[in-house]
């Protein structure tokens, strides 16, 4: 009984296939290409473990001027990891390819080091689109940037001889799903509905005329935004002051201007946000801090945005949070939140963080603060609507958060008259709670911790001192606490979807 070969028969068309990729890869060995003996071998060697993505990822973090930078490079990095676990659990072990036979390859073109692992697919090849992909999601301009590198790091496995092109293809397509399948779970920022917002009228301020922005000198990346700034909007009045002098610069430039500018972080934005309500005008926000979140849940992440949104007249109105009494010092005023109110852990995180952000940056000092937050911290007491209970964290937004991943994370909706409060409840094991918290997000409970919408929350029986945070900044309170909200008291200037 004969065996068929012919070209019905699934192995002549694998035979035929083969025979094509031998035949690609002793072409690329064969032709001579000018400048690649210098740079593929290396680049090659260097992309090993992930290194040379590893190396970028830290680069654009620390050279890029925005959150979408460093969205790009975390999103890269754990695309990455997607599409490594995914080859090493999987791919070498679905098809045990023997590597190319290297005799075909110049020798100056082989690597010192083969690899010992099987040919398909190209893990290199792999973890290179799955890092160009997840990069260019979040940030097209990096993108273009990176795509040409992996496309090199890709070609020079052929080039060095340890892959068949067919391997190169095959790793490049699982290293571009692991990253769209990231995305499928954790979505980008652009996939996000635009948050919910009710139109408001403000002046289109061509120029930046009649505009006069404060900005913080001391604030995060406030001086070079101030640069920006002044080129895009010649007919402005800019103003820097020291944080001690930031109220009556306010003040005064609020009573000065058709609309209040302002550049910093999220503790300037608040006081701003307080100035421009109580004198009626439409606040204009420059991202200068170093989280700035309420301006990127207004779709704000560079100067260009706010300045396009002040051309067009475009503005929202948003909620204020507010709570009373207010700190020490205001007269008996209250005091407001954009992003939110905490008490608990939370405090001391925030106080310990600005102490050592000068020093070593903003990311360390986070880790560190939260470190020694956790470390000997005992549970606050107080009685919370209505019911005495011990407490390792309150925290009170401004509007639903919503989930991104496993914490909270964008608000979709900046006027909707809501708090969102969570509550992690006392115990021993301060950490693994707040972690719990974190990881159920908005709307659960349990016996570790709540959370919940209410349009108020009245704290009683709090120890005189207790600290509390507000937009990053620390005060103390009395013995008790009325936290509600001011719905749409505030016109901001936001940029429209495109």
């Amino acid at each position: 009984m004969s065996t068929q070969s012919g070209p019905s028969s699934p192995g002549y068309w694998r035979a035929r296939f083969l025979q094509r990729d031998v035949a690609a890869f002793r072409g690329v060995a064969e032709r001579h290409w000018p400048g690649a003996d210098a740079v593929l071998p290396r680049l090659s060697r260097s992309a090993n473990h992930g290194l040379l993505w590893f190396g970028a990822a830290a680069g654009m973090a620390a050279l890029g001027s925005s959150a979408r930078s460093r969205r790009a490079a975390l999103r890269g990095v754990a695309s990455l990891a997607v599409a490594s676990a995914t080859i090493n659990t999987v791919g070498k072990q679905a098809v045990r390819r023997e590597r190319p036979i290297l005799d075909m390859v110049p020798v100056m073109r082989q690597l010192k080091r083969q690899p010992f692992t099987t040919s398909f697919p190209s893990g290199h090849a792999a973890s290179a689109a799955a890092f160009a992909t997840g990069v260019a999601l979040e940030s097209k301009g990096w993108g273009a940037v990176v795509a040409p590198v992996a496309v090199a790091v890709a070609a020079s496995r052929v080039y060095t001889g340890v892959h068949y092109p067919s391997d190169v293809v095959a790793g490049a397509a699982l290293g571009v799903g692991a990253a769209f399948a990231l995305r499928g779970v954790v979505p980008t920022r652009g996939q996000l509905p635009a948050p919910g917002r009710p139109p408001a009228e403000a002046p289109a301020l061509a120029a930046g005329k009649d505009l006069v922005v404060v900005v913080n000198r001391e604030s995060g990346s406030a001086t070079n935004a101030a640069a920006l700034i002044r080129d895009a909007l010649p007919l402005a009045e800019t103003v820097e002051c020291a944080p001690a002098d930031l109220q009556g610069c306010l003040e005064e430039a609020a009573r000065e201007g058709r609309a209040l500018g302002v550049c910093g972080g999220d503790g300037t934005v608040n006081m701003a946000a307080a100035v421009a309500a109580t004198h009626g005008v439409p606040l204009a926000v420059f991202p200068g801090g170093t989280l700035n979140h309420f301006a990127y849940d207004l779709g704000i992440e560079t100067v260009q945005d706010t300045v396009r949104a002040l051309t067009a007249g475009d503005a929202v109105r948003v909620d204020l949070g507010r709570f009373r009494p207010g700190p020490q010092g205001t007269d008996g005023a209250p005091g407001y939140f954009l992003n939110a109110f905490s008490l608990g852990v939370y405090p001391e995180l925030v106080r310990t963080r600005e102490h050592w952000a000068p020093r070593i940056g903003g990311w360390p000092a986070g880790v560190l603060a939260a470190a020694e937050a956790l470390r000997g911290s005992r549970p606050l007491t107080a009685e919370l609507q209505g019911r005495r209970r011990p407490l390792w964290l309150l925290f009170v937004g401004n509007g639903l958060f919503q989930r991104v991943g496993p914490a909270p994370g964008r608000r979709h909706n900046l006027a909707d008259g809501l708090l969102d409060v969570r509550v992690v409840h006392g115990g021993r094991t301060p950490g693994l709670r707040l972690l719990a918290a974190a990881f159920a997000g908005p709307l659960s409970r349990s016996p570790v911790h709540a959370a919940v919408r209410r349009r108020r929350v009245r704290l009683t029986g709090l120890a005189p001192g207790t600290p509390y945070a507000f937009d990053g900044e620390v005060a103390h309170s009395g013995t008790e606490l009325l936290i509600d909200k001011m719905p749409e008291a505030l016109t901001v200037y936001c940029p429209m979807p495109m």
